[in-house]
């Protein structure tokens, strides 16, 4: 959920709370595989952040296990966002620089 300014009067702004969902019209459901798949992936990532440093080693497991089945999915992206991007952009993890 995200809140944005709408409207500006006099040095006042009104707010309104907007939630988002994401249409994936050509989604189709995860196949008990590819919930393993994500599942796995998901451990590697916890693995790799929990010391708030992601190396080169760690991330190059990360790449292989998120092309292991010769695909990308959005859901793996997003695992990998919420899980590292996100705290790499908050400050609370950093990229190990080779």
């Amino acid at each position: 959920m995200a809140a944005y300014a709408v409207g500006h009067t006099q040095g006042q702004y009104s707010f309104c709370e907007v939630t988002m969902e994401r249409y994936q019209p050509n989604a189709t459901p995860l196949t008990e595989a590819d919930k393993a798949e994500l599942q796995r992936l998901k451990q590697i990532l916890e693995r790799a952040v929990a010391d708030g440093v992601l190396t080169a080693e760690e991330m190059t497991q990360i790449k292989r296990q998120i092309n292991a089945d010769g695909k990308v999915t959005f859901e793996e992206l997003e695992l990998y966002r919420q899980l590292v991007q996100e705290k790499i952009n908050e400050g609370i993890l950093v990229r190990e620089i080779t």
